[in-house]
């Protein structure tokens, strides 16, 4: 009767986790939308709806009238002739001259699907379109009436287009003897270049305070977790800042961090805009909601003189660009603190760093993502294969010494401290560790987390195929088994999304749990049955990459008990009595009852 109760609830708790899991899911990702044919831009919210208007994980716009609003004015706005052009090797875009506002940027090695004809990743949009985000630079004054550009001046334009080696630059002339200019320059890869400049010819001196921002909607950002993170960012006096989100600023209100500014701006999963002050400058940085899900990361130099007849000038650099590991090491080795760290690689950083490398150069070599996953599963299975010998030769040890122990539990049944004490004078004088068993697991977990981290946010997993339907290691098996992999009419329910990569997660740890020494404990056999099925259901929505690991981990593992198993007899023969004990005990209780 108690294993028949036991049995019940590991299946109650085991559907909680499954129905559970999808319930959240679809509230914390829900899905989009029907398409509705509408001419204008989607309602907003506020307050508890501020996360359930960032969907996916990926992040950009999802409900179809407001992408059809993007494009309808994105075409009005990027018609204007004045704007200057983008035209660098990674990105194109434009500069507006109204405010003096990048505006326009898209990627040139990024399409927004797998689809070859589908259009670039647009990282920034106008002021005013559904997808607004955009950076500005300009002056503030410091209360001496100092005539100022502002954000609907119209500056000229010389130079461009845009690009590594022709620089652009902005100016305008207040009539009252200032001239302000602004120099933009670009490199190779994401990163801009504004040199904010005051020159004046008037008769006394005037005070300024060059600033830039970013602005942007959180309609656009990429899914908030628990482990990878979305929203504002920084470094601040040498610590990045992970723990403000767009929710705090419409709870709280503007944010200033404190401490030297080295960077700040959003974060997406797999974009970045932030700004760079000019080092040896004590800016003021700060983020604020707007309202209406959008934001600002403020920075604002502290007030400088330009005394008659001379010129001042600050400079600033925006990075509008991929997370590209390489890249923002890159600009941290040229001085940009903790740069490299907008990626949000957790606790496990200094695992992590070492499998991207082996992850990125197996990719070199081989030329297919999936089989680079592969090969990289099989360098660390190889590299904790000693651990795992250890650990079957611990379970050996322990196997050996079992009748001792149950003799002495027997002996000493009515005195568990002398019984604890024989035990343990039994471990050592046999040699053995009871924590050996369990300390090369310890070791491991740490590890596939760091390479779990590794593959979820890895931009170069991004929109790679493997073989066969695995069009995109980085998004969920796209064929389910209940539509019959898409011949049968109808979508699949997200929890019985089911692809061939989790049937075969849930088939091999199946096996690997058979392998298994048997369990004395009831439970634990009935849970052992049902958690690769349960797995199976909660990894079906994981990016095909990750299957592919566990899936490719797990065959290994197999392989790997099988061999160990051949190096220590005795723990095979054990294992097999024992099932063959626990098929009697069943048999006899079948016949008792």
């Amino acid at each position: 009767m108690d294993n028949q109760r036991n049995l019940i609830l590991a299946v109650v708790l085991s559907a909680a986790l499954l129905f559970g899991w999808d319930a959240f899911s679809r509230w914390y990702f829900p899905q989009p939308a029907e398409p509705v044919v509408s001419e204008t831009a989607p309602a907003s919210s506020d307050g508890d709806d501020l996360r359930h208007s960032r969907t996916n994980r990926e992040g950009g716009l999802h409900d179809p009238a407001a992408i059809a609003l993007e494009e309808k004015e994105l075409e009005t706005e990027l018609a204007v002739p004045d704007r200057i052009a983008i035209a660098a090797p990674e990105v194109e875009g434009s500069i507006n001259p109204v405010g003096a506002r990048i505006d326009d940027l898209t990627f040139n090695n990024y399409r927004q699907t797998v689809d070859e004809d589908s259009g670039p990743v647009r990282l920034f949009s106008p002021a005013g379109t559904p997808a607004q985000h955009f950076a500005q630079f300009g002056f503030v004054g410091d209360g001496d009436g100092v005539n100022l550009p502002d954000a609907n001046s119209v500056w000229q334009a010389s130079g461009g287009p845009l690009a590594p080696d022709s620089p652009v630059t902005l100016s305008w002339d207040n009539g009252e003897g200032q001239t302000f200019t602004i120099k933009f320059e670009i490199d190779e890869h994401y990163m801009i270049t504004a040199e904010q400049s005051v020159a004046n010819t008037g008769d006394t001196a005037v005070v300024v305070r060059p600033f830039a921002f970013i602005n942007r909607t959180s309609r656009t950002a990429s899914g908030d977790t628990w482990n990878v993170h979305s929203g504002p960012i920084g470094t601040f006096d040498g610590a990045v800042e992970f723990g403000i989100d767009y929710d705090d600023l419409s709870d709280d209100g503007a944010v200033s961090p404190g401490g030297r500014t080295d960077w700040l701006g959003f974060t997406d999963i797999y974009w970045l805009s932030a700004l760079v002050p000019q080092q040896g400058q004590n800016p003021e940085s700060e983020f604020r909601p707007l309202g209406n899900e959008h934001y600002r990361a403020d920075l604002i130099y502290q007030p400088i003189s330009v005394p008659a007849g001379k010129q001042v000038t600050r400079s600033t650099q925006l990075f509008a660009g991929a997370k590209q590991n390489e890249v923002l090491a890159g600009y941290q080795a040229e001085g940009i603190s903790n740069f490299d760290r907008a990626i949000d690689w957790g606790w496990f950083e200094i695992l992590v760093k070492p499998i991207l490398w082996m992850l990125t150069h197996l990719f070199s070599l081989v030329g297919n993502f999936g089989v680079a996953i592969m090969l990289l599963t099989v360098v660390i299975r190889g590299l904790m294969f000693p651990i795992a010998q250890k650990q079957f030769a611990s379970m050996a040890a322990m196997r050996a010494i079992q009748p001792k122990m149950k003799a002495i539990q027997e002996r000493y049944k009515d005195d568990k401290p002398k019984q604890q004490q024989e035990i343990m004078a039994l471990y050592k004088k046999e040699g053995v560790n009871p924590l050996a068993g369990c300390l090369p697991l310890l070791l491991q977990i740490p590890i596939f987390f760091a390479l779990y981290k590794c593959l979820i946010l890895t931009i170069e997993m991004r929109h790679q195929p493997f073989a066969l339907w695995i069009k995109d290691l980085s998004a969920p098996d796209p064929l389910h088994l209940l539509n019959l992999f898409g011949l049968l009419p109808f979508d699949v329910p997200s929890f019985l999304a089911i692809g061939p990569l989790a049937l075969i997660l849930g088939i091999t740890m199946f096996l690997q749990f058979r392998l298994n020494p048997a369990q004395m404990d009831p439970m634990q056999q009935q849970m052992f049955m049902i958690m690769p099925w349960v797995l199976m259901f909660v990894m079906a929505p994981f990016a095909s990459g990750l299957l592919l690991y566990w899936c490719t981990s797990n065959v290994l593992t197999i392989a790997q008990q099988a061999y160990l198993y051949s190096r220590h007899p005795q723990l095979k023969a054990q294992a097999e009595k024992d099932k063959s004990d626990q098929e009697r005990a069943k048999a006899r209780d079948k016949k008792d009852a």
